[in-house]
Protein backbone atom coordinates (compact mmCIF):
# COMPACT_ATOMS: atom_id res chain seq x y z
CA UNK A 1 0.00 0.00 0.00
CA UNK A 2 1.12 3.53 -0.69
CA UNK A 3 1.49 6.38 1.72
CA UNK A 4 -1.82 7.48 3.22
CA UNK A 5 -2.83 11.09 3.50
CA UNK A 6 -5.77 12.91 4.98
CA UNK A 7 -5.53 16.59 5.63
CA UNK A 8 -6.15 19.16 8.22
CA UNK A 9 -6.14 22.45 6.29
CA UNK A 10 -4.30 25.52 7.45
CA UNK A 11 -5.43 28.77 5.88
CA UNK A 12 -3.76 32.10 6.47
CA UNK A 13 -4.86 35.51 5.14
CA UNK A 14 -1.80 35.63 2.87
CA UNK A 15 -2.18 32.12 1.45
CA UNK A 16 -3.31 32.05 -2.20
CA UNK A 17 -4.90 28.64 -1.62
CA UNK A 18 -5.70 26.30 1.24
CA UNK A 19 -2.59 24.61 2.59
CA UNK A 20 -3.15 20.91 3.18
CA UNK A 21 -1.16 19.15 5.88
CA UNK A 22 -1.18 15.37 5.33
CA UNK A 23 -1.85 12.83 8.07
CA UNK A 24 -1.26 9.12 7.70
CA UNK A 25 -4.69 7.39 7.45
CA UNK A 26 -6.57 5.63 4.62
CA UNK A 27 -6.03 6.27 0.91
CA UNK A 28 -3.95 9.28 -0.16
CA UNK A 29 -6.50 12.08 0.19
CA UNK A 30 -6.89 15.80 0.73
CA UNK A 31 -10.05 17.23 2.26
CA UNK A 32 -10.38 20.99 2.59
CA UNK A 33 -13.26 23.13 3.88
CA UNK A 34 -13.67 26.29 1.81
CA UNK A 35 -15.93 29.32 1.77
CA UNK A 36 -18.84 29.12 -0.67
CA UNK A 37 -17.53 32.01 -2.74
CA UNK A 38 -16.40 32.79 -6.27
CA UNK A 39 -12.88 33.41 -4.94
CA UNK A 40 -12.69 29.82 -3.70
CA UNK A 41 -12.87 28.47 -7.25
CA UNK A 42 -9.43 29.83 -8.17
CA UNK A 43 -7.90 28.52 -4.93
CA UNK A 44 -9.31 25.04 -5.57
CA UNK A 45 -7.93 24.98 -9.13
CA UNK A 46 -4.49 25.79 -7.74
CA UNK A 47 -4.81 23.17 -5.01
CA UNK A 48 -5.84 20.51 -7.55
CA UNK A 49 -2.75 21.21 -9.65
CA UNK A 50 -0.46 21.05 -6.61
CA UNK A 51 -1.99 17.78 -5.37
CA UNK A 52 -1.79 16.15 -8.82
CA UNK A 53 1.86 17.18 -9.04
CA UNK A 54 2.59 15.81 -5.57
CA UNK A 55 1.04 12.48 -6.56
CA UNK A 56 3.08 12.37 -9.79
CA UNK A 57 -0.06 12.86 -11.88
CA UNK A 58 0.90 16.12 -13.59
CA UNK A 59 -0.69 14.84 -16.81
CA UNK A 60 -4.08 14.94 -15.01
CA UNK A 61 -3.57 18.34 -13.38
CA UNK A 62 -5.48 20.43 -15.92
CA UNK A 63 -8.40 18.00 -16.06
CA UNK A 64 -8.57 17.74 -12.25
CA UNK A 65 -8.47 21.52 -11.92
CA UNK A 66 -11.22 21.94 -14.52
CA UNK A 67 -13.45 19.24 -13.01
CA UNK A 68 -13.15 20.61 -9.48
CA UNK A 69 -13.62 24.14 -10.78
CA UNK A 70 -16.92 23.15 -12.40
CA UNK A 71 -18.14 21.21 -9.35
CA UNK A 72 -17.24 24.05 -6.96
CA UNK A 73 -18.77 26.67 -9.27
CA UNK A 74 -22.05 24.73 -9.33
CA UNK A 75 -22.05 24.54 -5.53
CA UNK A 76 -21.27 28.26 -5.23
CA UNK A 77 -24.12 29.12 -7.60
CA UNK A 78 -26.79 26.67 -6.46
CA UNK A 79 -26.13 25.59 -2.85
CA UNK A 80 -26.82 27.38 0.39
CA UNK A 81 -24.76 27.95 3.50
CA UNK A 82 -21.40 29.62 3.80
CA UNK A 83 -19.04 26.70 3.27
CA UNK A 84 -18.27 23.67 1.12
CA UNK A 85 -15.94 20.72 1.52
CA UNK A 86 -13.64 19.63 -1.31
CA UNK A 87 -12.03 16.20 -1.46
CA UNK A 88 -9.36 14.72 -3.73
CA UNK A 89 -8.59 11.03 -3.23
CA UNK A 90 -6.14 8.89 -5.15
CA UNK A 91 -8.12 5.67 -5.50
CA UNK A 92 -5.55 3.78 -7.57
CA UNK A 93 -2.25 4.51 -9.27
CA UNK A 94 -4.15 5.98 -12.25
CA UNK A 95 -7.50 7.06 -10.75
CA UNK A 96 -8.48 10.16 -8.77
CA UNK A 97 -11.84 10.78 -7.07
CA UNK A 98 -12.87 14.45 -6.84
CA UNK A 99 -15.83 15.58 -4.73
CA UNK A 100 -17.60 18.68 -3.45
CA UNK A 101 -19.98 18.53 -0.50
CA UNK A 102 -22.59 21.29 -0.15
CA UNK A 103 -25.75 22.01 1.84
CA UNK A 104 -28.37 21.83 -0.91
CA UNK A 105 -29.78 18.28 -0.93
CA UNK A 106 -32.80 19.24 -2.99
CA UNK A 107 -30.82 20.90 -5.80
CA UNK A 108 -29.39 17.90 -7.61
CA UNK A 109 -27.09 18.46 -10.59
CA UNK A 110 -28.64 17.78 -13.98
CA UNK A 111 -26.80 18.29 -17.27
CA UNK A 112 -28.62 20.37 -19.84
CA UNK A 113 -27.94 21.59 -23.33
CA UNK A 114 -27.74 25.38 -23.19
CA UNK A 115 -28.71 27.58 -26.09
CA UNK A 116 -25.89 28.94 -28.27
CA UNK A 117 -26.22 32.43 -26.76
CA UNK A 118 -26.36 31.37 -23.10
CA UNK A 119 -23.40 32.33 -20.92
CA UNK A 120 -23.64 29.34 -18.57
CA UNK A 121 -24.97 25.81 -18.36
CA UNK A 122 -22.03 23.89 -19.83
CA UNK A 123 -20.24 22.83 -16.65
CA UNK A 124 -21.80 19.40 -16.26
CA UNK A 125 -21.30 18.74 -19.97
CA UNK A 126 -17.57 19.28 -19.33
CA UNK A 127 -17.73 16.99 -16.31
CA UNK A 128 -19.40 14.28 -18.43
CA UNK A 129 -16.75 14.67 -21.13
CA UNK A 130 -13.71 14.54 -18.81
CA UNK A 131 -14.75 12.09 -16.08
CA UNK A 132 -14.97 8.33 -16.56
CA UNK A 133 -18.03 8.55 -14.30
CA UNK A 134 -19.67 11.11 -12.07
CA UNK A 135 -22.64 11.33 -9.77
CA UNK A 136 -24.27 12.76 -6.71
CA UNK A 137 -24.98 11.20 -3.30
CA UNK A 138 -27.25 12.61 -0.61
CA UNK A 139 -25.62 13.16 2.79
CA UNK A 140 -27.36 12.37 6.07
CA UNK A 141 -30.46 10.34 6.82
CA UNK A 142 -32.41 9.30 3.69
CA UNK A 143 -35.61 10.91 4.97
CA UNK A 144 -33.87 14.15 5.98
CA UNK A 145 -30.65 14.72 4.04
CA UNK A 146 -28.62 17.76 5.06
CA UNK A 147 -26.56 18.03 1.87
CA UNK A 148 -25.09 16.29 -1.12
CA UNK A 149 -21.74 15.14 -2.46
CA UNK A 150 -21.21 15.69 -6.17
CA UNK A 151 -18.27 13.66 -7.41
CA UNK A 152 -16.30 12.75 -10.50
CA UNK A 153 -13.69 10.09 -11.20
CA UNK A 154 -10.71 11.04 -13.35
CA UNK A 155 -8.54 8.35 -14.86
CA UNK A 156 -5.33 8.39 -16.88
CA UNK A 157 -6.23 7.64 -20.51
CA UNK A 158 -3.39 5.18 -21.09
CA UNK A 159 -0.92 3.43 -18.86
CA UNK A 160 1.95 5.11 -20.72
CA UNK A 161 0.49 8.54 -19.91
CA UNK A 162 0.24 7.65 -16.23
CA UNK A 163 3.94 7.00 -15.79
Amino acid sequence: MGQSKETTPKISPTSPAPVAVPRSTGQPSYTVPIARSVEAVRAIRLMARVVMSEWGLQHLADEAALLLSELVTNAVRHARGTSLRVQLTRQTKHTVYLAVVDYAPHRLPAPRVPGPDEDSGRGLLLVEALAVRWGCDLMGAPARPWGKRTWAVLEAKTEAAAR
